[in-house]
């Protein structure tokens, strides 16, 4: 008798999908120091406000591009203390996974593999303008990916119900 177990012997082992991350790379950044560009003094606190935007395309077999679009500017009652504008790409490859769950990675996993360059950027540039540097939260990619395919669904809902006419 040998020590391999029978039943086990025709199960093919489960391949676990992958996502490797071949490049990341800051493609376009703005920063302006609005305060120091008009002469103005800060006037008290700023208020932050931080916009996530998301991107993606094919680029090969099994490659993606994922890009994070993020946007802050610190305001204060009576005037902008900053802007900030940056556009973070990476590309991915794609392994062993379905194809009804490629959108969800590259809207999720991708951006999740990409935020800590992308909040590292915007947290230097905002230092290097003078500023206390901008350290963002942490963003929660899978509950905006369902937020923005509710709103999806939502619209096209919308856009499919018929519309009455006026009778005359």
């Amino acid at each position: 008798m040998t020590g391999i177990d029978q039943g086990a012997a025709g199960a093919q082992p489960q391949v676990q999908p992958t996502v490797k991350l071949l490049g990341h790379f800051t493609r376009d950044l703005s920063f302006e120091n609005v305060g120091a560009i008009e002469g103005t003094q800060a006037d008290g606190q700023p208020e932050i406000n931080v916009t996530v935007n998301l991107e993606a395309n094919n680029v090969g077999e099994n490659r993606y591009q994922s890009i994070m679009k993020i946007n802050a500017t610190a305001k204060t009652a009576t005037s902008t203390r900053f802007a900030v504008e940056v556009e973070y790409c990476g590309i991915f490859e794609l392994q062993n996974v379905q194809q009804e769950h490629v959108h969800p990675f590259v809207f999720i996993e991708c951006p999740r593999q990409l935020f800590p360059f992308a909040r590292r950027v915007v947290s230097d540039v905002t230092r290097d303008g003078g500023f206390p540097p901008l350290m963002l939260d942490t963003v929660d990619f899978a509950a905006l990916y369902k937020q923005r395919i509710e709103q999806m669904r939502a619209q096209q809902a919308a856009e499919q119900a018929p519309t009455e006419t006026p009778t005359t």
